[in-house]
């Protein structure tokens, strides 16, 4: 196998993001408008204010990064949680704007106007992650454009020697519900294809965070009272064939799903052969750490991370143990990486 070269910077932050085992075993709290919705929701409107969405993130960070190889954190709600997380796991920060244009077709991703990749470098990150809603299906200036974004980071993220986390999320124009048996039948070609796209040399991508390839609550022997849209068999495949399509590492999302769910994710695909290198694992982790906020303010919430949260991030370092592989692995190991060393001065 030809010796995969990779600058000595993103090297070095690669390595500050994973664990011992070269896993990126990571949490993720980088939501912004659906975090405020969630804590209104569970305090009340007539309770809630902006500070407790800073402290939510302050003490999650606080007490989990003990137990994770990083975080990944918006800066504008998680300014408080960067400075408390423990100085040993990395910081991933997010790069583009939240949400979408809904008057403008396409979905189209935005970056944060007054960020630059520069400038997450002196707040102490060690890598930026790009969110991207993608539906190969779109028509092709869609496409374009997107590409034409992607294209854009990439050479931003090469000429500073700094990794970049791209996040795409699948959707469709005519199946609008992502959650439903019909999206769940077209979801594994959309993620597949997607793993295809942007794993292409010419984005100069170094992690792709994806979704599974399946609605895991439509697999047969998993689907509760679900209908079964995957028997197990063709589910397995599906791991599979997304993971053989990547060319650079990839970890998974737990994309809002139940605690229970992403672990039995997770066991799924490390069984069916996919190669993951790590997680980002957000709502599944701490989710139910709002409700104990809600009720019992910040003791209850410290008690809750100390117990249930951390068991939570545990379970799911001995799921990686057993089923991640380094991220290294997918360029042969690391005997097979030559770093090298960026002249960046003037």
């Amino acid at each position: 196998m030809t010796k995969k070269r990779i600058s000595r910077r993103k090297f070095n932050c690669m390595e500050q993001l994973s664990n011992e085992d070269g896993v990126i075993a990571a949490l993720a709290i980088d939501q912004r408008g659906s975090m405020v919705k969630m804590l209104e929701n569970a305090v009340g409107k007539e309770r809630y204010h902006i500070e407790m969405v800073y402290e939510f993130k302050e003490l999650v960070s606080q007490v989990l990064t003990n137990y994770v190889s990083a975080i990944l954190l918006d800066e504008e709600y998680g300014f408080k949680g960067m400075k408390a997380k423990n100085d040993k796991a990395g910081l991933i920060l997010s790069y583009e704007k939240t949400g979408y244009d809904v008057n403008t077709p396409g979905r189209l991703p935005e970056i944060l106007g007054e960020e630059s990749i520069q400038r997450l470098i002196k707040k102490g990150a060690d890598a930026a992650k790009v969110l991207v809603y993608y539906n190969p299906d779109d028509p092709q200036d869609i496409l374009d454009k997107k590409h034409a974004f992607l294209e854009r980071l990439g050479d931003e993220a090469r000429a500073a020697d700094f990794p970049v986390f791209v996040e795409p999320i699948v959707y469709d124009n005519v199946i609008l519900d992502d959650k439903s048996p019909e999206f769940a039948k077209i979801k594994p070609s959309k993620v597949i294809r997607t793993i295809e796209e942007f794993t292409k040399k010419c984005y100069h991508i170094d992690v792709l965070k994806v979704e599974v390839p399946v609605l895991f609550k439509y697999v047969e022997g998993f689907n509760d009272n679900n209908s079964a849209v995957y028997s197990q068999k063709d589910a397995a495949a599906y791991f599979k064939i997304a993971s053989d399509a990547a060319t650079k590492p990839f970890i998974y999302l737990s994309a809002g799903v139940p605690t229970k769910t992403f672990h039995q994710e997770l066991i799924f695909a490390g069984q069916s052969g996919a190669k993951y290198c790590g997680i980002l694992g957000g709502r599944a982790t701490w989710f139910d750490g709002v409700a104990a906020y809600a009720q019992g303010g910040k003791d209850g919430l410290n008690k809750w991370l100390d117990t249930v949260g951390r068991d939570n991030v545990e379970h799911l370092n001995r799921i990686l143990k057993q089923h991640a592989r380094p991220w290294y692995d997918i360029y042969g190991g690391k005997e097979n990486i030559e770093v090298f060393d960026i002249n960046l001065a003037d």
